[in-house]
């Protein structure tokens, strides 16, 4: 298998080139068939980049979903992967994927999962705030929880009030903050700095221990 583009563009500068350099095989593995593994054979072409000011002298061509740099793997098959790792985890997974013919390791089960991007979270309504410590009776931050989807949104370091202002004041959208009746934060936390009063002021909702 090969490819039939003209040319390919340099991950570098973006240039267009269809000067080939050189070619050779790449043996990318794809989605196991019938508990099989499936190993495909592409000459993939080496080109020249034309930009004389780009670091990159030449660069191997890519097939859009179907291969990326430095991967064992095609990306039908690397998502299949990710997949089973979100549902199962690293040790787990890598059984499940031994079962259906990919020989993989747990750290690569986790590998795979730390490169996938961030997913969109909406950004949060009503947040919760409660303290949690690292070493119990000394070092303490402030966890911040969304309650309508009782998602973690961030940590802090720390259980000052003035971090937790700082935060609230990049987040214009949030409209209710859910504190622990224990937790020491009090109606000084405020939207923005002092003598900010364009901005709408937060309601304050003292909630029983244990969690949200």
């Amino acid at each position: 298998m090969c490819s039939t583009a003209a040319g390919a563009a340099c991950p570098d500068c973006g240039s267009e080139s269809t000067r080939a350099h050189s070619s050779y095989l790449r043996f990318p593995a794809d989605v196991p068939s019938g508990g099989r593994l499936v190993v495909l054979q592409l000459r993939a072409r080496r080109f020249f980049c034309p930009e004389s000011l780009c670091a990159r002298r030449t660069f191997a061509e890519q097939m859009p979903g179907l291969t990326r740099r430095h991967s064992r793997w095609t990306e039908r098959l690397r998502s299949a992967l990710a997949a089973v790792g979100l549902a199962l985890a690293g040790r787990a997974g890598a059984r499940l994927a031994r079962a259906f013919g990919v020989p993989i390791s747990r750290s690569a089960v986790l590998r795979l999962l730390a490169a996938l991007p961030e997913p969109e979270v909406p950004a949060p309504r009503v947040v919760g705030v409660d303290e949690y410590a690292t070493r119990k009776g000394r070092v303490y931050g402030t966890v911040l929880v969304d309650v309508e989807t009782r998602r973690p949104v961030d940590l802090l370091p720390g259980r000052e009030a003035s971090s937790l202002a700082a935060w609230l004041a990049k987040r214009p959208e949030i409209e209710i903050v859910c504190r622990d009746r224990a937790v020491l934060r009090g109606r000084r936390h405020s939207r923005g700095t002092p003598g900010d009063t364009g901005r709408r002021p937060l309601a304050f909702v003292a909630q029983p221990r244990g969690g949200y």
